[in-house]
């Protein structure tokens, strides 16, 4: 078999690794370098560019220019995180037959799932040209709070790459994968993963070479576009007070702001100061307009302040669930570009009265972990670690009066099965409906729906009097299986959950089927 990769698929940047020895290295891009823009672009003449190629597209030719994507996958449209895209992003978005959102490039409709396969193809190639061997299969992470609609999206992606997945593991647990092998060393260790799109917070413990995931919270929708999105805002509002023009109607403008935005977010990581200059940003009948704005790391953090303050009640959520205190926290394990943001970096420290780890890339060591877990799944260093990941939502059913009865509570260990009995609310039932959800809210409707499946045969008796036991099952892969059971009668039903990505099977192969034929242009 030939080897396997973990890649780190981020909102803005994204990182592939693999195993050498003992040792996680990072494979860098065809330029070179060790992460590649999550980028997408599509030029005139029909050519497709991926990573840096496209990144450049972004100021001249913004509607055909995919950014963020990661944000959009497997989310509906009519979703509010959708909606609030709409408003921010360069290129337009549609609403698929099934409710699922589109991009659109020119008159075609594009999945977020297409892209992404579009930015593995291109990590794939990359992976392929550094080992000098065929890639066939790779450990992929994904957000520990992502829902199992966007995991089985990411899944999709993969195989539009022509990549069999072989996990997707979460991001912070990939990332206390690398930390643990080098540290080596028995701790408690809080993730702290803000990346461009998501933010993680991961408690573990780690004993030897056993990793045990504790509890894991999160915002799927937190992350530095929000922080660039607030800079962007105060540049064009203050340009519309002074000029009466409103540039959030200007896409070409918009991309020109938005990159600086984040150009100056990034200096501010490391100076106080940052000038924002942008000459003829716009035309009027009285001449060129400019922007030439200064932006001090105190305004920033007066801009931003609350995103950052919105991570505190997830790591408290978190540490409760844990059953831990700040201080029982030895290690503190930073992800993601906007953790170096000095704001970022003195809330934790603050919080945890410790000073997160300065000697860990939090750029690389997602894509790092991933690859460790590559190595121990292909059974060739089984004795690196072992891992005990948990579920990152709640799961149950839906039962009288819209009421939800959680089974297996959020963060609970897994492989893991767990039976609970129910009975029948009118009598002589002899059907009953186990509609599996998802979620945390005590009304079903509120949750996510996952499947439904009947059990049909139940002997005839007093509402009340039937006893069917409920069991949820999931397996080491994070797949659940359902099952009823009529106790009287020992009829029994079952269903293996496959969330879908809303593409469906025939969807998929025809967007395989296309890349296939299609030359690849980067």
């Amino acid at each position: 078999m030939s080897k396997v990769i973990g890649i780190d698929l981020g909102t803005t940047f994204s990182c592939v690794a693999y195993l050498e020895g003992n040792r996680p290295k990072v494979i860098p891009n065809l330029e070179g370098q060790a992460t590649t823009p999550s980028v997408v672009s599509f030029t005139s003449a029909g050519e497709r560019l991926v990573g840096n190629l496209a990144l450049r597209q972004a100021i001249t030719n913004p509607d055909k220019t995919v950014v963020a994507v990661k944000r959009l996958i497997g989310r509906k449209f009519n979703s509010p995180e959708v909606a609030e895209a709409r408003q921010k992003l360069p290129y337009q978005l549609v609403e698929a037959p099934n409710g699922d959102v589109r991009v659109v490039v020119d008159s075609a409709e594009i999945s977020p799932q297409e892209i992404s396969g579009m930015i593995l193809s291109y990590l794939k190639m990359c992976a392929e040209s550094f080992l000098g061997e065929s890639i066939q299969a790779a450990v992929i992470t994904v957000p520990a709070h992502f829902n199992d609609h966007q995991r089985q999206a990411t899944k999709d992606a993969a195989k539009i790459a022509g990549l069999e997945v072989l996990r997707v593991i979460n991001e912070p647990t990939a990332a206390s994968l690398a930390y643990g092998l080098e540290a080596k060393k028995n701790a408690k260790v809080a993730v702290f993963d803000l990346g461009g799109g998501t933010f993680d917070i991961t408690i573990l413990e780690i004993q030897d070479t056993v990793f045990q995931v504790l509890a894991t919270n999160g915002n799927s929708y937190l992350g530095g576009e929000d922080f660039d999105n607030r800079i962007v805002a105060w540049l064009v509002e203050d340009f519309k007070k002074e000029h009466k023009i409103d540039l959030f109607q200007d896409k070409l403008a918009l991309q020109r702001i938005k990159e600086a935005a984040e150009r100056a977010k990034r200096e501010l990581s490391f100076t106080y100061e940052s000038e924002i200059n942008l000459p003829f940003i716009c035309s009027t009948s009285a001449g060129s307009r400019h922007i030439n704005k200064r932006l001090t790391r105190k305004m920033l953090e007066e801009l931003t302040g609350d995103l950052v303050q919105k991570t505190i009640p997830l790591i408290e959520q978190a540490l409760a669930d844990s059953r831990l205190e700040p201080e029982d926290i030895q290690e503190i394990i930073l992800v993601g570009g906007q953790t170096r943001m000095p704001l970022v970096r003195k809330k934790i420290t603050d919080f945890f009265r410790t000073k997160p780890r300065e000697d860990i890339n939090p750029d690389e060591i997602v894509a790092m972990g991933a690859a460790i877990q590559s190595a121990i799944l292909k059974n060739k260093r089984a004795e690196l670690v072992v891992l005990l990941d948990v579920t990152s939502h709640s799961l149950g059913i839906e039962t009288e009066n819209d009421t939800y009865q959680q089974i297996i509570e959020r963060n609970t260990t897994i492989p893991t099965k767990k039976t609970m009995p129910f009975t029948t609310v009118e009598g002589n039932q002899i059907r009953v409906t186990i509609h599996v959800l998802q979620g945390e809210n005590r009304q079903a409707s509120r949750n996510k729906s996952l499947a439904r499946f009947d059990l049909i045969g139940i002997q005839p008796a007093p509402a009340g009097v039937p006893q069917i036991d409920v069991t949820f099952e999931i397996d080491a892969d994070g797949i659940l299986k359902v099952s009823a059971r009529d106790v009287m009668t020992g009829l029994n039903q079952e269903i293996r959950i496959h969330p879908s990505s809303g593409l469906t099977a025939g969807e998929l192969e025809a967007i395989i089927k296309k890349h296939r034929s299609q030359p690849q242009s980067f």
